[in-house]
């Protein structure tokens, strides 16, 4: 009980810091920062998976991190989150090093991202399916 709200208060601190760029730029203040991010993904908070892995995925450095951002991407969605769905289905018809690209994957995540009241996820899949994937 005392680790997650340890955790919880760290990550919280750590998202307020987020917002300060004389601190994003120190590397030891980054490291924490991205400390506290992954610990309260890996503890199950969809909000903290969906933050962390924009970042992983769009702001990582390497391919390890871009796969580790749409793994929690992946998970945000599945849980609920509209705007996670709705990058996962821009990768998912993307493709990356490790997938081809699959339409039926982001039409699937798009339909969870529109369900979860995304704006943008009904016209990507209007435009799948009239034939064009325009990103």
């Amino acid at each position: 009980m005392f680790l997650k709200l340890k955790a919880r208060a760290g990550y919280w601190l750590a998202r307020r810091l987020f917002h300060w760029p004389w601190f994003v730029r120190q590397p030891r203040g980054w490291r924490w920062m991205e400390g506290q991010f992954s610990r309260m993904a890996n503890l199950g908070d969809v909000g903290a998976q969906s933050f962390y892995g924009h970042i992983l995925t769009f702001r990582g450095v390497g391919l390890g991190a871009r796969e580790e951002g749409i793994r929690l991407l992946r998970m945000a969605a599945l849980a609920g989150d509209g705007k996670a769905a709705y990058q996962v289905g821009v990768i998912s018809l993307a493709g990356s090093p490790s997938k081809a690209p699959d339409p039926a994957e982001a039409a699937r995540f798009w339909a969870m991202a529109a369900k979860a009241g995304h704006p943008l996820a009904e016209i990507k899949l209007k435009e799948l399916a009239a034939g064009g994937s325009s990103q």
